[in-house]
């Protein structure tokens, strides 16, 4: 019965402390995306995607920065060139609906996404 006991409550530990560990980790990768556009450091950026094995594509709707997309960030933000390298990594199809989001950032943002749609 001990031995029962003991089995069901470290199990018990086990399985929350798996619960946990993503979301925590989740909310991480997020701030530090973020923070890379804010930074407008496209080096960083490819750097910490690559050795958490992540694509933009991949994690681009999940992640909002100050209630705004990676791609309208990057245009309000002024980051030039991570809101290029998510241009080029995004489709076009999610590129063209976010068009009109961006058309009040950068003008060089701007042709990159006019010329990513169009191409």
């Amino acid at each position: 019965m001990k031995k029962l006991l003991l089995v069901s409550t470290i199990t018990a530990l086990t399985l929350t402390s798996v619960v946990f560990v993503p979301q925590v980790q989740a909310s991480n990768i997020a701030q530090s995306v973020c923070e890379y556009v804010a930074a407008d450091d496209k080096k960083r950026m490819r750097s910490f995607l690559k050795t958490n094995k992540l694509k933009i594509r991949n994690i681009f709707s999940g992640i909002q920065c100050n209630g705004q997309n990676l791609l309208e960030f990057a245009a309000t933000a002024g980051a030039i060139d991570t809101g290029s390298m998510i241009i080029s990594k995004l489709p076009k199809s999610v590129v063209s609906e976010n068009l009109a989001l961006i058309q009040s950032g950068s003008q060089p943002l701007i042709d990159a996404a006019n010329e990513r749609v169009s191409s």
